[in-house]
């Protein structure tokens, strides 16, 4: 008893970082926690293009623009907990910011001019897993408090060469492999269309950051969605590219050392625009310079409206786990409605037996049984409770889940698989899953090829964004629209399309009753009871582009022709978030 009175290493962690966060806000000069002013505003509305021609002419400054993502920031903190470190003021101290001085006349300096930075005064969040040197990557675990990263990652030195606004770190949850981003270190990270609803995971923190307008682009970094989720669930744009393509080391992962799977940092943008401006502009820099596992690969515009061929896309509307609820089915259903109109072709796509790429993406994953983000837990440490219900299941013997996966083998066959299936393997069932892998790999490029699909699309999720809490029910089952292509390291984007309206997306009132309700899955049951169309009225809903491997490029020409086609429906995204 006398022993609990003292506060554990974990609970002392968690205080100290919320209190650091809390001491770097207050100590910020008044000025920060004024409104916008006109002129602030105007430069909170510049595009990334135009910040960093306005500062190449001195015509903006940077500590102008910062300024006004700084205040933006404070109020994307207050309404949402996003935000995990400051670094306003030292975002400026970078040489080609501190050197700025307007009316630079780019022949009279040397071959460090500003005017050839090409991110210059361009705010840009980091996530909480890629190192910053001097700064924390906690990976949402106290254990990783108060050990600060003795060196840059690539991206950001990259940015900062570049000259952009490296200003904030944002949260994650315990151990990264959630839907919604809460932990002890940090709090919760709420939706910034509603406090109520999940940011996603686990880059959410950055997601609803962008969705305040507090920063220009995140980074964030995707392994089953972490980018994905909070773009569909927070309304705004993400590209998850191939491995190699865009830079990645330096950033921290629960599962450090996992290759079966890649993990690349990907950003997160406010429209699609600046997402495709900004992947521009960070290949052009020549990011295999920085990153040694970068493919030297350079930027290759590509116009397919201009082109003027009509594109091939197939739909894949179930990822045999899970089904669509009535909003992501009607976001999916007026993108391919728009398609149409502009005389593309849609199809339905029957790909290769998705259970199986799911089944073997999952023992990859888990092949540890879960070891690494038990080992960096703290004594009092908890994760989400998706995320725990996964590790407690390594916890049951492996003959009792044999035993129940029998028993519920004929009612709740998915269930019954995974009880099979997950448990910690040898060095050689590894091997056997990557080669697995590489067979299921094979079959989706032939199936793909002999389609001679251009693109696939699909709903990010089955829901929009769920409620506080409640990942348990949904369960980690209900990103494999995402964890799929990951796997296949294909290029995966998703864009917003709509908002969840409670009288076009509402369940009939008698639906638990109906033949349909009855075929789903005791998961699928558990995880319907989320969908409420009257609690998410107004939360966003997005659907993915899925291209073919290091096809970036390509994939954010498709969103732009999606986007094309959706506004000439009426039917433009627009961004209702209100600070």
């Amino acid at each position: 008893m006398l022993f609990s009175l003292f506060p554990s290493a974990h609970q002392v962690a968690c205080a100290w970082k919320q209190n650091e966060r809390q001491s770097k806000i207050a100590s910020l000069p008044a000025i920060y926690s004024t409104p916008l002013s006109s002129s602030e505003e105007k430069i909170h509305a510049l595009s990334i293009s135009q910040l960093v021609s306005q500062c190449q002419s001195g015509t903006i400054a940077p500590s102008a623009i910062m300024m006004a993502y700084a205040k933006k920031t404070l109020l994307a903190q207050q309404a949402t907990n996003c935000v995990a470190d400051i670094m306003f003021e030292e975002a400026l101290l970078i040489p080609p910011v501190a050197n700025w001085a307007p009316g630079v006349d780019s022949e009279s300096v040397n071959d460090d001019a500003i005017r050839e930075r090409s991110l210059l005064g361009v705010p840009v969040s980091i996530k909480d897993t890629v190192d910053i040197e001097g700064h924390d990557s906690t990976v949402g675990f106290s254990s990783n408090v108060g050990r600060p990263a003795t060196t840059s990652s690539a991206i950001v030195r990259l940015l900062q060469d570049e000259g952009a606004l490296v200003h904030v770190k944002t949260t994650v949850p315990t151990g990264l492999i959630a839907i919604e981003t809460a932990s002890d270190v940090y709090g919760r990270t709420t939706n910034p269309y509603s406090p109520a609803h999940s940011a996603g995971a686990s880059t959410g923190g950055g997601g609803a950051l962008v969705a305040c307008g507090g920063s220009k682009i995140e980074i964030g970094t995707d392994l089953a969605g972490s980018v994905r989720i909070p773009a569909h669930f927070c309304g705004v744009w993400t590209l998850k590219g191939s491995s190699g393509r865009f830079p990645s080391w330096g950033t921290k992962s629960s599962m450090m050392g996992l290759e079966s799977i890649p993990i690349v940092a990907s950003p997160l943008a406010g429209n699609l625009a600046d997402l495709r401006e900004f992947w521009k502009r960070v290949v052009s820099a020549e990011p295999w310079q920085y990153d040694h596992t970068c493919i030297p690969l350079p930027w290759k515009d590509i116009n397919l409206q201009d082109e003027g061929r009509k594109l091939k896309w197939g739909v894949v509307r179930d990822d045999s786990s899970l089904p669509l609820s009535p909003a992501c089915e009607r976001a999916l259903s007026m993108v391919i409605s728009a398609l149409k109109k502009k005389g593309h072709e849609v199809v339905v796509f029957q790909p290769p037996d998705m259970t199986e790429g799911l089944n073997i993406g999952n023992q990859l994953l888990f092949s540890d049984g879960g070891q690494q983000i038990r080992n960096a837990l703290n004594p009092g440490d908890k994760v989400t409770p998706a995320t725990k219900a996964v590790l407690d299941l390594f916890n049951i013997p492996k003959l009792i889940k044999k035993i129940l996966a029998y028993l519920i083998r004929s009612s709740d066959p998915a269930s019954s698989e995974l009880l099979n299936i997950m448990h910690t393997k040898t060095v050689v069932a590894d091997r056997d899953n990557v080669a697995a892998r590489d067979i299921y790999r094979a079959k989706w490029h032939k199936k793909w090829t002999e389609e001679g699909l251009d693109f696939v699309l699909t709903s990010p999720m089955p829901t929009p964004a769920i409620e506080n809490g409640s990942s348990l029910k949904t369960t980690l089952m209900s990103a494999g629209y995402l964890f799929l292509f990951s796997l296949l390291d294909y290029t995966a984007g998703v864009l917003p399309v709509t908002t969840v309206d409670k009288a076009l997306d509402r369940l009939p009132h008698d639906f638990t009753a109906s033949d349909e309700y009855k075929r789903f899955s005791p998961v699928a049951k558990i995880a319907c009871s989320v969908y409420d169309a009257e609690k998410m009225h107004g939360l966003p809903l997005g659907v993915q582009i899925i291209g073919r491997r290091l096809e970036e490029e390509k994939v954010l020409e498709g969103m732009q022709v999606i986007e094309t086609a959706l506004c000439e429906q009426g039917s433009s995204f627009v961004n209702q978030v209100k600070l």
